[in-house]
């Protein structure tokens, strides 16, 4: 079978095409029960995922726009804005509005932010080291750059 040939499996256009081979079937698979998981393990905290996204990513940067925020979590900007004000009245997140741009509101943790992060922190911990396991540090950068460049791609459709 020619390389040409071969891939034709993975394309569903193609008479060849497998479902079970191609990529983003199981990149939904396992999305889907990395998600079903996470919103099992956030609900014994009174967590959910999009909170607990924005939350990881503020531990990362400190400091961010509502908007880069948004950008970060691959989520719509008024998704965005609507889980922000929520966390800022549930005391996880302070809000600013930029010296630089008035229009800009920059999102920062809480101490009580900075608390829900730890407490779910161990849980997250070992759902990797299961999800992982039998996996070496050398297969996961690999995965990662792979899917960095899928990522990169689809992203350029959209811009």
């Amino acid at each position: 079978m020619t390389n040409k040939r071969k891939a034709d499996m993975y394309d569903p256009l193609s008479e060849n095409f497998k479902r079970r081979e191609f990529p983003f079937y199981w990149i939904a698979q396992i999305n889907a029960l990395y998600s079903q998981e996470m919103e099992r393990l956030l609900k014994r905290i009174g967590m959910d995922v999009p909170r607990w996204r924005i939350i990881m990513i503020l531990k990362e940067h400190s400091e961010l726009s509502i908007s880069d925020i948004a950008s970060q979590a691959v989520a719509k900007l008024p998704t965005t804005t609507k889980i922000v004000y929520r966390m800022r009245d549930e005391g996880l997140v302070n809000l600013v509005t930029s010296s630089e741009d008035g229009r800009v509101t920059l999102v920062s943790l809480t101490d009580k932010g900075l608390e829900s992060l730890e407490l779910i922190r161990g849980s997250v911990s070992k759902l990797f080291r299961r999800s992982f396991e039998g996996v070496s540090s050398a297969e996961i950068q690999r995965t990662n750059v792979l899917l960095s460049k899928l990522f990169d791609n689809l992203k350029a459709l959209s811009d």
